[in-house]
């Protein structure tokens, strides 16, 4: 089940934070709570993915992402992910989220966010995310205008371009393994 409750918190409570730049990063703590666990006493990988929701949310309010697209009608897609989980995430722990905008490109705007335990990296993911119109993707140049931002496209870090590089020699459509003859 989606964390409505742990969502509309995060809403209340970051309206009243202060605002963000575009490349400033959103630091939110949470807790694993047992309806977060699997068999294994441990957070569902799925889980941590919708957990990571909450800090995109906080994020995009405090740089008036979420405000822009209100405005103008427009959605928010992710268009892609990569995730690394490293340490488990046992119930009742709390943990620290870490979320920021590390750049853009000509469609896409790339996102890091990571989980900590005390010092320790739980799992870490970068995310390919897209606002969309009726026609389709909105460039990031009138987003970031839309939301008061003048920002110069950053250079992205050779690691998440190596990521963008593979991502377009993966095959799409992929192959069908389950296809009847």
């Amino acid at each position: 089940m989606y964390p409505v409750i742990r969502t509309l918190k995060e809403i209340i409570l970051n309206r009243r934070r202060p605002a963000l730049g575009p490349m400033e990063a959103h630091v939110s703590w949470h807790r694993c709570w047992p309806q977060d666990i699997d068999v294994y006493l441990e957070m569902n990988n799925g889980r941590i993915l919708t957990i990571m929701d909450l800090g995109r949310t906080g994020l995009g309010i405090r740089t008036g992402l979420v405000a822009a697209l209100q405005r103008n009608g427009w959605g928010l897609t992710m268009a892609g992910a990569s995730v690394r989980y490293r340490k488990r995430i046992r119930p009742f722990t709390r943990f620290r989220m870490v979320s920021k905008c590390i750049g853009w490109d000509d469609k896409f705007i790339y996102l890091d966010q990571s989980i900590w335990i005390g010092q320790d990296c739980a799992a870490q993911i970068l995310y390919r995310s897209a606002a969309t119109d009726r026609n389709g993707i909105v460039k990031p140049e009138r987003l970031l205008a839309e939301m008061g931002m003048s920002d110069r496209q950053p250079r992205l870090p050779d690691w998440v371009q190596g990521w963008i590089d593979a991502d377009r020699a993966r095959p799409w459509p992929p192959v069908d393994h389950g296809a009847q003859p």
